[in-house]
């Protein structure tokens, strides 16, 4: 028996006010009624609900740790002249944008996550992308009320309204030191003078390489001659050297407004596209309150993103359902089971309720509640596997994988976890002429049909409608985790993966690993439909992979290694500062003394 006596069942408390919600799951009733009769007690993100559990004060060190060794010394140089984490932040975000063109960029948006050390205030920048107004419910619907795949995907017609340059205007406006001017300036050298294809670029390509070459501006930027650059080639991109600079000597209005913005809507609208001006006008990054739970038995507290990003509420419910189980004493197979069924619950809960919350309700503090997890994990069968059609919910959606993350720390102590994507990879494949953006297609990760029944009659995903101004939903975590003795700062790019890598990593940390560990753990990954462990090549052994299949478990090789995390850990007891950056990618960490 891989099972052993040391699998502990989960702490029964006495519910207040929730039927046993397993058990009412099973027999395919409405989580939104059970929701709505919950006990008003959940964890809250008001600071004042939870332990007084602070980061480390300033400890003299800076650190980065990002995809790109340009990107990261980029920061560096910044932190150097005497910016802060934020300004700091800018420059590896759009130094990444410039040498990352097929993750992230100007044409994309993210998340960010702030901490700032003198008011010790934890702050969320919202600047995902957003539906132009034309696009609707049906927008990518054919007439026989089919999606048409490509419009989603390539093209203009894919691409919600940018965030990524009013990020950059807004951290350098409230919480930078230096003009955005110069946070921006390595970004714009490195488009002027370059960067060498590398193999990862190349690899990327091929995925993209047929969308590319429908595009000529985006084909003389990034391909030779049509065809993928080999290794060491230049790609120059002067015209996105252009656009850094107004953005840097403009601010906000410089991207959307005036010359640049006009150039945005023609070529938009020339290669087939939906945007106006109104659009790029009316765009808005939003402060919103940062998910904060209690983790591990109270000794941790998580930070994460909020609505319209699953990851904080997801990464919540799944740290409160494992503090019902002893699951460091657990072996492998067990852990892994387990990690698979807490997976398995919180995405159903994504898939069928989470979306922009300034245009649904989104239950953040019922699916939080200590309730509301504590009976997922009363559900939740040790010794066998509990089939996703039994959950009853709507499948999850499709995200680009191709995302980037940076995460910075200042002297000072503060902080920024950012992940930032334009979706799959090269995005829409879309250049704007003459602008040197390369365009998202991040309106793929809206439901195109919702209300179509799935494989299994099921009827979901209302929340993630298209709608105009909308935010699509997103899988997308900046966090940090802290303790009384360490402080991280943790995220990656992934899809819908990126939340169980970070769960994964913020294991690592709370068992007081290294953070070459954390970035580094194999990795599996379960998000409820489709009914299977992913994971990636090597994660399990034989025997493990054995006993998973004696519990019921389907198991599948994702044929590759997969994430790019990119973390910091600071020892609070001691000052001391450690980063690594994913050993599956080629980004840099770099720790130094500020003099």
């Amino acid at each position: 028996m891989l099972l052993s006596s040391r699998l502990h069942q989960p702490t029964r408390k006495p519910l207040s006010r929730i039927a046993r919600l397993g058990t009412a799951l099973l027999l395919g009733s409405s989580l939104l009624g059970l929701l709505n009769a919950c006990s008003s007690e959940a964890v809250q993100t008001a600071p004042a609900t939870l332990p007084a559990i602070n980061p480390a004060a300033a400890t003299g060190k800076q650190a980065i740790a990002s995809a790109h060794p340009l990107a990261t010394q980029a920061g560096m140089d910044v932190l150097n002249a005497g910016g802060n984490a934020f300004d700091a932040a800018i420059a590896v975000a759009a130094s990444l944008g410039v040498v990352e063109p097929y993750s992230a960029g100007i044409g994309g948006g993210g998340f960010w996550l702030l901490y700032q050390a003198d008011s010790k205030q934890y702050r969320f920048l919202d600047a995902r992308e957003t539906a132009p107004a034309a696009a609707g419910r049906d927008y990518y619907l054919d007439a026989n009320g089919e999606v048409v795949r490509d419009r989603a995907i390539n093209g203009p017609t894919a691409a919600g309204i940018p965030g990524q340059a009013a990020a950059f205007a807004w951290l350098a406006e409230h919480y930078g030191k230096l003009p955005l001017s110069q946070s921006l300036a390595p970004a714009i050298q490195q488009a002027n003078d370059g960067f060498p294809v590398y193999e990862h670029y190349r690899r990327l390509m091929g995925w993209r390489q047929s969308a590319i070459q429908r595009y000529p501006e985006s084909s003389r930027l990034f391909l030779d001659n049509g065809e993928i650059p080999a290794v060491g080639y230049m790609v120059k991109q002067p015209e996105l050297a252009l656009t850094l600079k107004a953005l840097a000597q403009q601010g906000h209005d410089g991207f959307y407004k005036g010359k640049t913005a006009q150039m945005l809507v023609d070529g938009v609208q020339q290669a087939g596209g939906d945007w106006s001006l109104q659009d790029l006008q009316n765009y808005k990054v939003v402060e919103r309150a940062p998910i904060r739970i209690s983790a591990g038995h109270g000794q941790f507290e998580l930070i994460s993103a909020p609505p319209p990003s699953s990851g904080g509420v997801a990464l919540g419910q799944m740290l409160t359902m494992l503090d019902q189980f002893d699951w460091q004493n657990m072996n492998t197979v067990q852990q892994d089971h387990l990690l698979a069924e807490v997976m398995r619950r919180a995405y159903h809960d994504r898939a069928k309720y989470l979306g922009d919350p300034d245009f649904v309700d989104v239950p953040v503090d019922n699916l939080l509640s200590r309730d509301h997890n504590i009976e997922w994990a009363s559900s939740i069968d040790l010794n066998k596997a509990t089939p996703s059609i039994m959950l009853q919910g709507p499948k999850n959606i499709e995200e680009g994988f191709h995302t980037t993350h940076l995460s910075v720390l200042d002297a000072d102590g503060n902080m920024v976890s950012a992940t930032l994507s334009i979706n799959l990879p090269f995005g829409s494949a879309f250049t704007v002429p003459g602008t040197g953006v390369l365009l998202n297609n991040e309106m793929d990760d809206f439901s195109a049909k919702p209300g179509e029944p799935n494989a299994y009659g099921l009827v979901g995903a209302e929340a993630n409608a298209i709608a105009p101004g909308k935010r699509p939903l997103s899988s997308m975590s900046p966090s940090f985790l802290v303790s009384k003795d360490q402080t991280a700062i943790l995220g990656t790019p992934g899809g819908s993966r990126i939340i169980t890598m970070v769960l994964l990593g913020s294991l690592e940390a709370m068992q007081g690993k290294p953070v070459e560990d954390w970035v580094s753990r194999p990795r599996i990954h379960h998000q409820y439909l489709p009914d299977v462990i992913q994971y990636e090549s090597g994660a399990l052994s034989d025997e493990e992979m054995a006993g998973l299949r004696a519990l019921g478990h389907q198991l599948k090789d994702v044929g590759r290694k997969y994430g790019n995390m990119q973390a910091i850990k600071i020892d609070n007891n001691t000052g001391a500062v450690s980063a690594a950056a994913d050993p599956r990618g080629l980004g840099q960490a770099k720790v130094e003394q500020r003099d």
